[in-house]
């Protein structure tokens, strides 16, 4: 059988790698729909289908790739 403080380790510990999913989660998801978003709109405006929709994903997986980085690396500092 675990022990109170056993068990009490064990949720915190299944609601600290569920907090992390979630953040890690929406800092890949909204800038893709943002800038995703963004330029299928400018690619409407200008008439220039896919090129902006294209360039917002690419952005996008470039700002979510240094934020993923940067979260990272702080796990690995306080650990």
């Amino acid at each position: 059988m675990l022990k109170k403080q056993d068990k009490k380790t064990e949720n915190e510990s299944v609601f600290s790698a569920l907090s992390l999913a979630f953040e890690l989660g929406y800092i890949i998801a909204i800038p893709i729909v943002g800038f995703a978003l963004g330029g299928r709109l400018l690619d409407r405006k200008f008439d220039s289908t896919p090129i902006f929709l294209l360039l917002g994903i690419f952005v996008a997986i470039l700002l979510s790739s240094y934020f993923v980085y940067k979260k990272t690396q702080k796990i690995m500092q306080n650990s």
